[in-house]
């Protein structure tokens, strides 16, 4: 240090060692972003004028976020105080994270999966136990019950799977609950529910599982499938003693009013919020389709997402990034965003020019292990 150098506060080294967030950077206007899981249609005409209506600015926003919890708690027929509301359902995983693991306790996920994973971990203090993916980029949900441990607090699944697409089954994760003590957190992150078209997949909400175990909770979010990615409203459904514990540690007031009324006026227009999900899987079936016919591996996709495996995905990102794409490269693969119908087309054509990347046994449908 020398002695213009000012004297700087003390930081936590494992939080001065830990990557920022890293957002997808905008395309250029001739271009796509895919690399942000956003939606790509504009908001619908009620949601904009719900949103406008919300004008008083000069007030907080009602911080339990009442109007929502009362009309989710009504679609899925639980009590207004089963539900709560975050800032995204990264927020909310914080916010249990938090409530349940410190110092010296563990936190079981599949790796690779949600990118936020680790970080909300280290935050917290405690220690992440990364369970490696099968093959097929599917949870290894035996691998993952034999690491719970005494000291393990949380276990995080993904289904499906951000960045590798599959889902979790409902019979894997009857088996799985089964496996793990009732005082271990399941934190069941459904946050690309609403693509799933397989009809074995696990419905946290439909199958009403935080009900048979309370220590499931149930986690959602309105910024994919629901296209409000930017006013960041998530939820989560779960017993009331158990949300109760994240309520105290979620940031107060972090939900506006804006986003509150875009949310309940989203859920009164579900049909033509499902008619644009519908479009959106159609669209991603066709780009997996066409991608798989070309040679690449692509896992089961059932988010809003699809995944390519490669021993050198900065040069496959690289070369979707030169012809005007921008995608989000991993280790072990790129995974892009399913968005405006012209870029189906320019996708496949850039994705030929690079099938040879693609490592042997990567997780394509030729590799997935029977379920």
């Amino acid at each position: 240090m020398t002695p213009d150098e000012p004297v700087l506060p003390r930081i936590r080294p494992e939080i001065a060692a830990l990557p920022p967030y890293r957002q997808g950077r905008p395309a250029d206007p001739n271009g796509f972003k895919l690399s942000s899981n956003e939606n790509p249609f504009d908001p619908l005409p009620a949601v904009l004028e719900a949103t406008r209506a919300a004008t008083e600015f000069n007030r907080y926003p009602d911080a339990t976020a009442a109007r929502l919890r009362e009309a989710l708690g009504e679609r899925y027929g639980v009590e207004p105080d089963g539900v709560l509301i975050g800032a995204g359902s990264v927020a909310l995983l914080q916010a249990f994270i938090q409530a349940a693991a410190t110092v010296g306790d563990e936190v079981v996920y599949s790796w690779r999966s949600f990118e936020a994973y680790p970080g909300l971990v280290l935050i917290a203090g405690a220690s992440g136990v990364q369970v490696p993916n099968l093959p097929d980029g599917r949870h290894d949900l035996d691998a993952m019950a034999a690491a719970v441990t005494e000291r393990t607090r949380v276990v995080l699944l993904c289904t499906p799977n951000n960045p590798t697409g599959p889902i979790i089954t409902s019979a894997e994760f009857a088996a799985f609950v089964e496996k793990v003590p009732g005082d271990v957190l399941i934190l069941l992150d459904e946050a690309y529910a609403e693509f799933v078209r397989d009809p074995d997949a696990v419905d946290g909400l439909g199958e009403r599982v935080f009900e048979a175990h309370p220590n499931v909770v149930v986690l959602r979010t309105f910024s994919k499938a629901y296209g409000l990615a930017a006013l960041r409203v998530g939820y989560a459904i779960g017993h009331p003693r158990v949300l109760d514990a994240a309520r105290s540690t979620v940031t107060p007031l972090s939900v506006t009013a804006q986003s509150v009324a875009a949310a309940v006026a989203s859920l009164a227009h579900q049909a033509e919020i499902d008619a644009r999900v519908d479009e959106l899987v159609a669209r991603r079936d066709r780009l997996a389709a066409g991608l798989r016919e070309m040679g690449w591996p692509v896992p089961d996709a059932q988010g809003n997402f699809v995944w390519l495996p490669s021993d050198d995905s900065q040069a496959v990102a690289g070369a979707f990034d030169a012809a005007g794409i921008i995608v989000r490269p991993f280790p072990e693969g790129v995974r892009i965003s399913i968005g405006e119908h012209e870029s189906v087309e320019k996708v496949l054509g850039i994705a030929r020019s690079v099938v040879p990347s693609v490592p042997s046994g990567s997780g394509g449908p030729a590799d997935s292990v029977e379920r």
